[in-house]
């Protein structure tokens, strides 16, 4: 599959270069990209032979695009790329954003359904964003099994984003479909949480288990 990766901060590396390493041809898509072909932070993602282009070649080319920008910068982003370079793609949306406060940017619309209201003929997923950027592509490195969730409204999307967490290491039973994209809210709400969570325990490397009621 060809995936093209808006962003090239620490998470869209990550992603880019497991993804690579599954197969998948794997495109980051940089602003200056020429010059990120000389940046020693690309070293692992292009020694697993991922490339680099501008943002709206990767994209246009992709059959997948994941967004990986800051949440405060992805619209702006997507808009730069362009309309007719994600009508009818699958969009894989892993970002959330913050405000200088450390409040959450988008308090009661998603990111992920400002995506999806800003593009209505791309298929946004939204997941991932409840786990840190190194749990995305080792699910098993945790003691036990974890959850992860997909919210968005094309069955067919959500499909293929079932299929690329799969080649991360994410078992069937571990995903969750939410439903919708508005269940998003509840995704990036739980960043709050999950800095909380990391303050306590002193590590950013945790997962979180949905447990049903038993004989559910």
């Amino acid at each position: 599959m060809r995936i093209g990766m808006i962003g090239t901060g620490t998470v869209g590396r990550t992603l880019a270069t497991a993804w690579a390493r599954a197969g998948h041809a794997v495109v980051l898509g940089s602003r200056r990209h020429a010059d990120a072909l000389a940046r020693t932070e690309l070293s692992a993602a292009l020694a697993a032979g991922v490339g680099v282009t501008d943002p709206a070649s990767a994209a246009a080319d992709a059959d997948v695009v994941v967004n990986a920008t800051p949440g405060t910068a992805s619209v702006s982003a997507l808009l730069a790329v362009g309309a007719a370079a994600l009508e009818g793609k699958v969009l894989l949306d892993v970002g959330v954003g913050f405000d200088e406060e450390g409040g959450l940017s988008h308090p009661r619309e998603s990111l992920g359904e400002e995506i999806q209201r800003t593009f209505p003929g791309t298929r946004v997923v939204k997941t991932l964003v409840t786990v840190d950027r190194e749990l995305m592509i080792a699910p098993g490195s945790l003691e036990g099994p974890s959850t992860v969730f997909l919210s968005g409204q094309d069955p067919d999307a959500k499909h293929t984003v079932a299929g690329l967490l799969a080649d991360l290491g994410w078992p069937k039973d571990s995903l969750l479909d939410l439903g919708g994209i508005a269940t998003a809210r509840g995704q990036e709400h739980y960043a709050l949480l999950f800095m909380g969570i990391a303050g306590a325990i002193g590590s950013y490397g945790f997962g979180i288990r949905v447990v049903p009621p038993a004989g559910a």
